[in-house]
């Protein structure tokens, strides 16, 4: 018979020690596995919230730009429509005289008697006639003055290379008010550009004779057109113009 007492080699005996029962020594049980370590996970509502954070942040930062090119754009066209405004109150406005006075009618027109020196009697006078234009052959009006020193000048009131009217004034405060000018003396004027002609002074290009008229305030360029008169008798006879 087999001995049951005898030992097995795979099944140690377990030691023994003074003063403890045998069946009281026991083998420590295996400790346990450490736990695998836990996956975090977000919170679904925390991420979303997250996500529509963002979202928004984006969403304002595309209305800033939109709000930023409409404010540009709207800029633009407020300027754009102010010098619109700006152009049409200049064109609105009436427009100075740019063709010369025809000559009055039943006015004398030259060549030809233009005034009397009756009727120029007195330092300053002057008559308006009418005189075929140089260069077109129109008649346009002119003037005929009696001159301080006695002697009579003559000459177109149409501008020089122009078509704008120019005007003999003899009223002292209007050469002060409109035109800015301090004069002691009547003086001639351009009705478009604000030039003033003295005719007591001679002016004009360098490389021409001299004529009545000096431009003595403004941009004109040179005297008006000079007409040529004589004294027969007691008629005052237009000639040519230059």
């Amino acid at each position: 018979m087999p001995d049951d007492h005898r030992s097995d080699a795979f099944k140690p005996v377990p030691p023994s020690l003074p003063g403890v029962p045998a069946n009281a020594v026991k083998s420590k049980p295996p400790e346990p596995p450490p736990p695998a370590p836990a996956t975090v996970y977000v919170d679904a509502p925390r991420r979303e919230a997250a996500f529509q954070h963002h979202i928004w942040i984006i969403a304002a930062v595309v209305a800033a730009c939109s709000l930023g090119g409409a404010l540009l754009v709207w800029h633009s066209v407020s300027s754009l429509h102010a010098d619109q405004a700006a152009d049409k109150s200049v064109t609105a406005e009436p427009m100075i005289t740019a063709q010369p006075l025809k000559p009055p009618k039943g006015s004398p027109t030259g060549p030809g008697p233009v005034a009397t020196t009756e009727e120029l009697a007195k330092p300053w006078a002057s008559r308006p006639f009418g005189f075929p234009d140089s260069v077109t052959g129109e008649p346009v009006q002119a003037m005929v003055v009696h001159l301080p020193d006695g002697t009579y000048w003559a000459f177109s009131l149409r501008e020089p290379f122009g078509d704008c009217a120019l005007e003999y004034v003899t009223d002292l405060g209007k050469l002060r008010d409109d035109y800015n000018f301090a004069a002691t003396h009547p003086m001639v004027v351009n009705t478009c550009t604000q030039t003033v002609y003295d005719l007591l002074r001679y002016g004009g290009p360098s490389d021409s004779a001299l004529v009545r008229g000096e431009v003595v305030q403004g941009s004109g360029i040179r005297p008006p057109m000079a007409i040529e008169v004589r004294v027969e008798g007691k008629q005052i006879v237009a000639v040519r113009m230059e």
